[in-house]
C-alpha cells in the first residue's frame, strides 16, 4: 500500500515537473517569437544578433552573413555609395575583403559607444562606433580606420534580420606609440651613424643626435628613438629600425620593419 502511494506521488511530481518545463519552454519560445517590450531585453536580443553578423564578417562566413540579411537589404557607405542587392553585397565581400587569404579585416565595436532603440511595429535600431583592424600574414595586427554605424534590424516571420546598414564618417586612426625610449651611449650612436644603401629607398643617411638618431632618405627626415641598444623606433608610425652587427662587432646592415614585417634591408656602405 505504502509503495503504491509512493509510486502515485512520484508520478504526480513527475507530471507536475513536466508541465512546468513545457510551460517554461513555451513561454521562452513565445518571447523569442515576438519583439520584447522591455528595453533591456530588446537590447540584449539585438546585441546578440548583431554580434552574430559581425562574427561571420570577421571569419568571412559569407553564407551565414546572408542568413542574417533581408532580401531587400540596403547598404549605405559614405565612400562607396549605395548597394541594394543582397547578392551583390555578398559577392563584393567574397571577392573583396575575403578574397585574400593573407589579409583579413577584423571589426570591433568601440566599448561604450553602442546604443539600441526600439522601432515600433518593426524591430530595432543599433548604432555606435567601430574600428577595423588589418591582419596580414607576417605582420602585427594594426588599426586601419574607424567609422560610425547604424543598423536597422527587422523582426519578421519570427526571425531577426538586418534590413538597412549605414556606414559613415570613415576616418584613419592616428598611430599611438606605446614604446618608451631608453638612454644609450653616444659611442653607440656614433657606431650606427653612416650611409646605407636600400634596394627600394636608395641612399639612407643616419646621423647622431642627443640620445637619438636622424634618418634622411630623399625628402624624408625622421627621428629614431632607442628602444634598446640595437633597436630604434619612430614615434609617429609603426616603423622600427634594427642595426645588425657581424662577428667582428661591426655594423653591416639596417633592417626596417613596418607593423612587425620587414619592409627594407639597407646595407652599410660607409
Amino acid at each position: 500500500m505504502i509503495q503504491n502511494q509512493f509510486t502515485k506521488t512520484t508520478k504526480g511530481c513527475y507530471t507536475l515537473l513536466l508541465s512546468v518545463i513545457i510551460f517554461l519552454f513555451s513561454s521562452s519560445e513565445l518571447r523569442a517569437q515576438s519583439i520584447p517590450n522591455n528595453q533591456d531585453e530588446l537590447k540584449q536580443v539585438i546585441l546578440h544578433f548583431d554580434s552574430l553578423f559581425w562574427e561571420s564578417y570577421n571569419t568571412c562566413d559569407v553564407k551565414n552573413m546572408g542568413k542574417l540579411l533581408t532580401d531587400d537589404i540596403e547598404f549605405y557607405h559614405d565612400k562607396n555609395g549605395l548597394t541594394t542587392s543582397k547578392r551583390g553585397l555578398l559577392e563584393s565581400i567574397s571577392s573583396g575583403l575575403c578574397a585574400n587569404e593573407n589579409s583579413k579585416l577584423r571589426r570591433a565595436a568601440v566599448e561604450g559607444s553602442v546604443k539600441v532603440y526600439p522601432m515600433n511595429n518593426y524591430g530595432a535600431i543599433i548604432l555606435g562606433e567601430h574600428i577595423f583592424y588589418v591582419n596580414e600574414t607576417g605582420k602585427d595586427e594594426y588599426a586601419e580606420g574607424k567609422a560610425l554605424f547604424t543598423h536597422l534590424w527587422k523582426f519578421e516571420n519570427g526571425k531577426w534580420k538586418m534590413a538597412r546598414i549605414i556606414s559613415y564618417d570613415h576616418k584613419s586612426i592616428p598611430y599611438a606609440n606605446t614604446k618608451a625610449a631608453v638612454t644609450v651611449s653616444y659611442k653607440l650612436l656614433t657606431e650606427y651613424a653612416g650611409q646605407y644603401n636600400a634596394p627600394q629607398t636608395g641612399m639612407v643617411t643616419i646621423t647622431k643626435k642627443e640620445n637619438s638618431l636622424e634618418m634622411s632618405a630623399g625628402s624624408m627626415q625622421i627621428v629614431l628613438k632607442p628602444q634598446n641598444d640595437h633597436l630604434f623606433f619612430h614615434e609617429q608610425s609603426s616603423l622600427t629600425f634594427e642595426f645588425v652587427k657581424d662577428v667582428n662587432n661591426k655594423v653591416v646592415k639596417l633592417i626596417v620593419r613596418e607593423n612587425g614585417a620587414i619592409a627594407e634591408e639597407a646595407t652599410r656602405i660607409n
